[in-house]
C-alpha cells in the first residue's frame, strides 16, 4: 500500500468528485442520486475532511424525511435525466402515492427505506468537532428526525410481533441480491420484463448483477407497495434481518448518547437497545450454526442461508459473550475465511451453492460490512483480528481504486470504481482505531494528513 497520506488524498478526491454541493452520490454513473445508508457511511468518512460537510450530508438526507418518520432510501436529484436510473421518480410517485404517509411535496424520493445507520453516523460526526456541532445546533436539529425514524421502524415495522423490525423489500436491507432473499422472493410473481428497463446494465456486466427474474420480482414488490400507498404489512415479502436490526440497536445506543449530550436522560434508549438485543438473540440466533439468520415473517421460519448479515450483530455491546465468541469463530471458519482464505469477509457463505465471487451480494466482499465487523471485533476484545482486517481493508481499497465491491479471494475490483463509501470508510480506518470499550466512538479531534498511524 502507498503511504497513508497518499491514500488520504486519493480518497478525499473521490468524495470531492462525487459531491453535488449538498450531498454525495455513491458513484457518478451507476448511482447518480443520494442513497440513505450510503450517506450515513459517507458522513463518517467526511468528518475527517470537513465536519461541516459531514453535517450537511445528513441534513440533506433528513430534509427528505416523510411525515410518518421513514427516511427514504433514495432522494432524487431533479437535474438527473429520468432514464439515468431505474426505478426513477416517475415510478415511485412519492408525492402522490405517498401522500397519506406524509411524503414531502417538493422533493421526489423512493418509498422504501434502508438500514438505520444514521444516529450512529450523527454521533460520530458530532465527536469529530464537538465545538462546531454545538455552535451549529447539529444534534438538537437532527435528534427529532432520528427519534421519529426509530419510532416508525419500531411501531410500523414490527410485522412479526416479536419486537424486531421487518424489511418489506430486499433493497431495504441493502444487500439487494443476497441468496437470503431467494426463498421469500420465490412467492413473488415477477413483473413482466417488457414493463421496465434496467439502467444498471448500462454500467455493470450482466453476470455481476441480479438476474432479470430477480429484478422482475423486485419491481413487482415495489409496484405493489406503491399502489398500496406505502402502507406497511400488506405485502408478500416481510423478513426480519439480523444486520438491519443490529444497526437499529447500535443507533439506539447512539441516540441515547445524543440525548445525554442534549441534557436529557438516555437510560430509556439504552434499555430499549438491550431489549432489542435480547429479541434479536431470541428470534434470529441459531446456536448450532453459530450465527444469526433471517426470519421469514410470512412462514415464521428461519432462512438457512449464511450471509454476512448474520455476523453484523458482533457490533453490539450487550451481546452475550458466548455468542460474540461463536460469531468470531464462524467469521474465521470455512464459511467466511476471515484471516485465512479471504482478504475480506465475503457477503455470502464461501461453501454455499449460490456463492459467486463477483455477483452482487452473492459472494463479493463489501467495505461497509467489513468496516462494521472491524468495529465489532475491536469491541469484543479481538484487537489482533481487528487490526488485520483494518489493514486488509485499506490495502484492498487502495489497490482496487476504491471499488464498490471486490472478489473476496483476490481483491479484484468489481462494480463501480471511485465508490464513495469505500473512500469514506478507508478515511475512517486511517485514523486511530476505536477503543474496545467504546462501541460508538470516542472523542477525537479532526486529523490532518500527517497524523495517521504508521503503516
Amino acid at each position: 500500500m502507498r503511504s497513508a497520506a497518499s491514500l488520504h488524498l486519493r480518497a478525499a478526491r473521490v468524495l470531492e468528485d462525487n459531491w453535488t454541493g449538498a450531498s454525495t452520490v455513491p458513484s457518478r454513473g451507476l448511482y447518480p442520486h443520494q442513497w440513505s445508508w450510503d450517506s450515513a457511511f459517507i458522513s463518517i468518512g467526511l468528518r475527517h475532511l470537513s465536519p461541516l460537510r459531514a453535517q450537511t450530508e445528513l441534513d440533506t438526507l433528513l430534509g427528505a424525511q416523510w411525515g410518518d418518520g421513514r427516511i427514504p432510501h433514495i432522494v432524487f436529484n431533479p437535474s438527473v435525466p429520468l432514464d439515468a436510473y431505474f426505478p426513477s421518480p416517475d415510478f415511485w410517485r412519492s408525492s402522490t402515492a405517498g401522500r397519506a404517509a406524509g411524503a414531502p411535496r417538493t422533493v421526489q424520493t423512493s418509498g422504501i427505506v434502508q438500514p438505520p445507520v444514521h444516529a450512529l453516523a450523527a454521533w460520530l460526526v458530532h465527536l469529530s468537532d464537538p465545538g462546531l456541532s454545538r455552535s451549529r445546533g447539529f444534534l438538537s436539529r437532527v435528534y427529532p428526525h432520528l427519534a421519529a425514524w426509530h419510532r416508525y421502524l419500531l411501531h410500523r415495522r414490527d410485522l412479526g410481533g416479536g419486537g424486531l423490525v421487518s424489511v418489506v423489500h430486499p433493497w431495504e436491507q441493502g444487500m439487494d441480491n443476497s441468496p437470503t432473499w431467494d426463498e421469500p422472493l420465490s412467492r413473488v410473481t415477477p413483473a413482466p420484463a417488457r414493463s421496465f428497463r434496467r439502467a444498471d446494465l448500462d454500467h455493470g456486466a450482466a453476470e455481476d448483477r441480479p438476474t432479470d427474474l430477480d429484478y422482475g420480482r423486485y419491481v413487482r414488490l415495489a409496484t405493489d407497495y406503491r399502489d398500496g400507498e406505502y402502507a406497511d404489512g400488506r405485502g408478500e415479502f416481510a423478513v426480519e434481518d439480523p444486520a438491519f436490526n443490529a444497526l437499529l440497536i447500535a443507533s439506539e445506543h447512539a441516540l441515547a448518547r445524543i440525548a445525554c449530550e442534549l441534557g436529557a436522560a438516555g437510560t430509556a434508549r439504552h434499555t430499549r437497545a438491550e431489549r432489542l438485543t435480547a429479541a434479536l438473540v431470541d428470534r434470529l440466533w441459531d446456536p448450532a450454526e453459530g450465527m444469526f439468520f433471517c426470519r421469514d415473517v410470512r412462514t415464521g421460519d428461519l432462512v438457512p442461508e449464511r450471509s454476512v448479515a448474520g455476523l453484523i450483530p458482533l457490533l453490539l455491546p450487550a451481546l452475550p459473550r458466548d455468542i460474540a465468541a461463536a460469531l468470531v469463530g464462524t467469521a474465521c471458519g470455512p464459511h467466511f475465511g476471515l484471516g485465512d482464505t479471504t482478504r475480506l469477509v465475503p457477503s455470502y457463505d464461501l461453501t454455499g451453492e449460490a456463492f459467486d465471487p463477483h455477483r452482487y451480494w452473492r459472494g463479493p466482499a463489501w467495505f461497509n460490512t467489513n468496516w462494521l465487523l472491524e468495529r465489532g471485533l475491536r469491541l469484543h476484545g479481538e484487537r489482533g483480528r481487528a487490526d488485520a482486517l483494518r489493514d486488509a481493508a485499506l490495502r484492498t481499497a487502495d489497490a482496487s481504486g476504491f471499488a464498490e465491491y471486490v472478489d473476496p479471494y483476490t481483491g479484484e475490483a468489481c462494480g463501480a470504481l471511485g465508490f464513495s463509501w469505500t473512500a469514506a470508510l478507508a478515511l475512517d480506518l486511517l485514523h486511530e482505531p476505536h477503543e474496545p470499550d467504546e462501541p460508538l466512538g470516542h472523542d477525537v479531534s479532526p486529523m490532518g494528513i500527517g497524523t495517521f498511524r504508521h503503516e
